[in-house]
C-alpha cells in the first residue's frame, strides 16, 4: 500500500491542468492591457480632434460681428458654452464627464476695439485647451488615471 501511495504521489496529470491555467490567465492579462492601451490611444487622438473642433466652433462664433452670417447662432461664445459644445460631440466610449474644456483669447494680432475682455475681434486669437483625465485599468496593476490633453489656437474670422 505504500508503494501505491508513492507512486500516486509522483503523478503529474493535474499539473498540466494548473500550468495551462496560469498561463491563461497571464495571456488574458496581457490582451487586456493591450486594449485598455490601444483606447488610451483612441482617447488621445480624440482630445486632439476635440481641441481642434472646440478652436474651430469658436472662430466662426468668436465676436459680434458673426451675426452678419444667417446661418450662424450664439455668436460672442464664451468659454462655458465651447466646453458644452466639446463635451456634446458625442464620441463613443469617451466620458463627457471626465473633459475639461478651457477657452482663452490671447492678445492678438489686431487692436481690442470695441471690445476689451474677451478680445474676440477677428484677426485676434482664440485657444481652446482640452483635458481628459483616462481611467486606467490593466489587470494585477495598479488602476491609475492618466491626463491626456491637447491645445489648438486659430485666429477668429468672423
Amino acid at each position: 500500500m505504500i508503494e501505491r501511495l508513492g507512486i500516486a504521489l509522483r503523478r503529474e496529470e493535474g499539473a498540466t491542468l494548473v500550468e495551462a491555467a496560469v498561463g491563461l490567465v497571464v495571456l488574458l492579462a496581457l490582451f487586456i492591457a493591450i486594449l485598455q492601451i490601444c483606447l488610451a490611444l483612441y482617447a488621445s487622438h480624440f482630445v486632439a480632434d476635440a481641441a481642434r473642433e472646440g478652436s474651430r466652433y469658436a472662430i466662426v462664433r468668436g465676436s459680434t460681428s458673426c451675426s452678419n452670417a444667417p446661418s450662424l447662432t450664439d455668436c460672442d461664445v464664451t468659454s462655458d458654452e465651447i466646453q458644452t459644445w466639446v463635451r456634446n460631440l458625442g464620441y463613443p466610449g469617451i466620458n463627457p464627464q471626465h473633459l475639461t474644456v478651457a477657452a482663452t483669447w490671447p492678445s492678438g494680432i489686431t487692436e481690442c476695439y470695441p471690445s476689451t475682455f474677451p478680445c474676440n475681434n477677428p484677426g485676434n486669437l482664440v485657444k481652446v485647451a482640452v483635458t481628459y483625465a483616462f481611467p486606467l485599468n490593466i489587470p494585477f496593476w495598479k488602476s491609475a488615471t492618466i491626463n491626456l490633453s491637447s491645445t489648438s489656437q486659430m485666429a477668429i474670422s468672423q
